[in-house]
């Protein structure tokens, strides 16, 4: 079996284009950060804000995907492309 070997600046890049990515999605459903932040049982903005930009290393975690995903009705797999 062949081991992974994605290192933390490999992974950082990862989160810094799933953030990208959601953020270009929400934009083009014309969804503000509070309001997606709000259809996904958030009460503040700042998990969105700042998994977009990747800030001080927060990022979203599988379960934030799968409810974005279906608040903007695409596919997961398109915030890894």
């Amino acid at each position: 079996m062949k081991e992974c070997s994605i290192d933390d600046e490999k992974m950082d890049e990862i989160y810094r284009q799933i953030g990208r990515n959601v953020a270009k999605y929400r934009k083009q459903k014309g969804l503000t950060q509070l309001e997606l932040s709000l259809a996904i049982n958030h009460k503040s903005v700042g998990t969105i804000s700042m998994a977009e930009i990747y800030h001080n290393k927060k990022h979203f975690n599988i379960k934030h995907l799968v409810k974005i995903s279906d608040v903007l009705d695409i596919n997961i797999c398109k915030f890894f492309t």
